[in-house]
């Protein structure tokens, strides 16, 4: 049974904002109280939150679906709807999102930090906040927003101070248990590691954590083996220790080839030639072992490398092992801020940016992507020929019939307002303003300046309709 995740794809959907509220205020002696309809609530959002008692990215590899609960819809009253709930997701210390492009959105490093995976939508405005001085008493509301849909990639990367690394039973594993008090599993086979373990070392007054990565072989780098698993785990350590089995039982085998194969497999990994080196010839202990650390460690340190002879088994050598690596654990730090924030990425907008775009598609269709745009499309309910109207004044003030003219769109053209799979097309003719205006005179309430019945008005109001199409029909060009 899987027990260690460390890279999965999850599904999160935020929740979508509540319904805002058309309703009149209706009182005794007060039949005309105005608009008093509450605004939507806020769909909750899915947050990922760094918790540094989680160690492994399972419980999303068995569930990665997840949602955010939905804001509640406004009501009569000037109630506004409740906002739903945020689902706080969390992940351990180390976790990077990434989209499923490979583009890096957060790099989550530290206790508490947290990225918003998806956004909950607004809440649709209440007639309430949409009255003003021309618009007494609108007879709509806005509709709540969708929340964000996103498939996003998070993939751990250990955050340790020391990487063990080496052939699979060269005795990573046994190190750590003796150096630190982590407890892994340990046996005489390859592959016996099959998860990075965490061990914390005391040194003196310095504290570091040690990690060993599952064994590498060649052409690990290319996903030979486990060695591409987890490479990542490697790369926010400040020091490299190769563990080389000094008392191997394949012929073919020496620690200093060991040595230059690891090496080869870590620089075609890339990105770590500026971490320090330690090597570390294990298994002294066996007689032939420790014949074989005193042939090979001159040459070893003619190459550079700081060597030491050590024995998980019998203890020897440990002391020193891990006082050196205290020592350039506490260099490292100090080279480094004391803080290693959250990356983010952020992408701004141009200075220059209008909020939407109109490109043609086609001899007699034009799309608008935006936004602004599509936000007010989905929150439009096209049965209510005022909300209708509504979005047509805000399109026209945002500047949107202006460019359609610019990019040469004529009376009768196709629009498109969002993108293909889920766009709102309509016929397009040159004047919104004056189409919206035919639409009722929106927001202007009869009842209120004492005018005609109901009824009568609505009949009016279609002879408007009629009287203006037929002048249309019957319009003769020069």
């Amino acid at each position: 049974m899987t027990t260690f995740v460390d890279r999965v794809e999850l599904h999160v959907a935020a929740g979508s904002g509540g319904h805002g509220c058309a309703s009149v205020h209706r009182e005794k002696f007060k039949p005309l109280g105005g608009p008093d309809g509450g605004n939507g609530g806020r769909g909750g959002d899915v947050i990922l939150t760094v918790d540094q008692s989680i160690t492994t990215l399972l419980d999303y590899h068995h569930s990665p679906h997840r949602k955010a609960t939905n804001g509640k819809p406004g009501e009569g009253g000037n109630r506004s709807g409740k906002d739903g709930q945020d689902l706080i997701l969390p992940v351990p210390d180390g976790t990077v999102v990434l989209d499923k492009a490979g583009n890096v959105l957060a790099d989550l490093v530290g206790h508490g930090t947290s990225y918003v995976a998806a956004q909950g939508g607004r809440g649709g405005l209440g007639n309430a906040a949409l009255a003003s001085a021309r618009r007494k008493a609108p007879g709509f509301a806005l509709l709540g927003e969708p929340g964000d849909l996103r498939d996003v990639v998070l993939e751990l990367k250990t955050v340790a101070d020391v990487a063990l690394v080496g052939y699979p039973s060269a005795g990573k594993s046994s190190l750590i248990s003796v150096l630190s008090a982590a407890k892994p599993k340990i046996a005489d086979y390859p592959f016996t590691t099959l998860v990075p373990n965490l061990g914390v070392v005391t040194a003196g007054s310095t504290v570091y954590t040690i990690a060993d990565v599952p064994g590498l072989i060649p052409g690990a780098s290319q996903g030979k083996g486990l060695g591409l698993e987890f490479l990542r785990h490697v790369e926010r350590c400040s020091v490299l220790v190769h563990v080389l089995d000094t008392a191997t039982l394949e012929s073919d085998r020496d620690p200093a080839s060991d040595l230059d194969i690891i090496e080869e497999e870590l620089r075609q990994y890339g990105g770590l030639d500026n971490r320090p080196r330690i090597v570390v010839l294990n298994k002294i202990d066996v007689p032939d072992g420790k014949d074989l650390a005193e042939m090979v460690r001159p040459d070893l340190e003619a190459r550079g490398y700081r060597v030491f002879e050590a024995s998980a088994v019998a203890h020897m050598g440990l002391k020193e092992l891990s006082f050196a690596l205290a020592e350039l654990v506490a260099q490292s730090r100090a080279t480094k801020p004391k803080e290693e924030a959250t990356r983010i990425v952020i992408r701004p907008k141009a200075v220059d940016d209008t909020g939407f775009t109109v490109t043609r598609e086609a001899d007699s269709l034009f799309r608008v992507r935006g936004e602004k745009p599509e936000r007010w499309v989905r929150q439009t309910d096209f049965n209510n020929d005022e909300a209708v109207g509504y979005l047509a004044d805000r399109l026209n003030r945002l500047g949107v019939e202006q460019e359609l003219m610019k990019a040469g769109a004529r009376g009768g053209d196709g629009v498109a307002i969002g993108p293909e799979e889920n766009a709102v097309v309509f016929d397009w003719e040159p004047s919104m303003t004056a189409g919206a205006e035919m639409l009722g005179r929106r927001g202007e309430d009869h009842r209120l300046e004492g005018e005609r019945p109901a009824a009568q008005r609505r009949k009016d109001r279609q002879a408007q309709r009629d009287e203006a199409q037929q002048e249309f029909d019957d319009f003769e060009p020069f």
